[in-house]
């Protein structure tokens, strides 16, 4: 065990190291959180203006939505972006020389996902509650429950993405920007599930993040927690992880039958 956490605290050190004095990297991990809660922070300043205290509870729920999914989207970006970054530097193959495992790979990946989340959520928190008078944290203890539920859904994308690159090479590296995009409208992200158009229903409550904005929404709404559908959250992450996982074995160990671990990005 020892060992074993010793080589993931190495990989978690080589991709710490290049934010060590590089501060463009670090501003890069703010940067949309940050510029995401002012466009949508002063679209519900605009809107409390002119609607007066009955778009107060609509603008919380926009920016609470907006916090919530950029936990979801920086935890994705965090664990597809420090794998792409092995792809980029021809560091796979090398790293896979050494007695690292896939599990510790996967391990370092998510805890570095993690701190990239939190490098760039919390200046978006700290700027919604000094400009806009949003306490994310009113939510109350719940909301440790909807973060972890957000970053397991971004871990699962992740996996899948990181799948496909394994699977089909540099050509699917575009996915690692654009998949969560894709999934937005479904997520009810800004909007009730209800919103949709009824054959759509399924699609958004099979998503895990459409269970936690309905949550969020029902606190700041109505004041009443929904844990039905953190349990739906919960258990849909649970099947989506264990499915990604197991795609992501798979696909690792094609990759490494194929010789594509030394081959990747080339």
């Amino acid at each position: 065990m020892t060992a074993s956490l010793r080589r993931i605290w190495g990989l978690m050190y080589r991709h710490i190291a290049l934010y060590r004095r590089s501060w463009p990297r670090l501003l890069e991990l703010a940067y949309w959180p940050v510029l995401n809660m002012c466009i949508w922070g002063f679209t519900a300043s605009f809107l409390t203006g002119r609607l007066g205290n009955t778009a107060i509870v609509a603008g919380a729920s926009l920016m609470g939505g907006v916090l919530l999914w950029e936990v979801t989207l920086r935890g994705q970006m965090g664990l597809s972006i420090s794998f792409l970054e092995e792809i980029w530097s021809r560091n796979l193959g090398h790293v896979f020389v050494s007695p690292l495992r896939p599990w510790e790979l996967v391990a370092a990946l998510i805890a570095m996902s993690v701190l990239r989340m939190l490098a760039g959520v919390a200046p978006a928190i700290l700027l919604a509650w000094g400009l806009y008078a949003f306490n994310l944290f009113s939510l109350g203890p719940v909301l440790v429950l909807f973060f972890i539920n957000m970053m397991v859904m971004g871990w699962w994308v992740a996996l899948g993405v990181v799948s496909l690159i394994l699977r089909h090479g540099a050509g699917a590296e575009a996915l690692a920007w654009g998949v969560l995009f894709g999934m937005a409208p479904f997520s009810a992200v800004f909007y009730p599930v209800s919103v949709l158009p009824g054959f759509l229903h399924p699609v958004a409550l099979a998503l895990p993040a459409a269970h936690v904005f309905e949550g969020m929404r029902g606190i700041l709404l109505d004041g009443v927690i929904s844990y039905g559908h953190l349990a739906a959250a919960t258990a849909l992450n649970i099947f989506w992880l264990g499915a990604a996982s197991l795609l992501f074995a798979r696909q690792f160990h094609q990759a490494r039958v194929r010789g594509a671990l030394l081959s990747i990005g080339e």
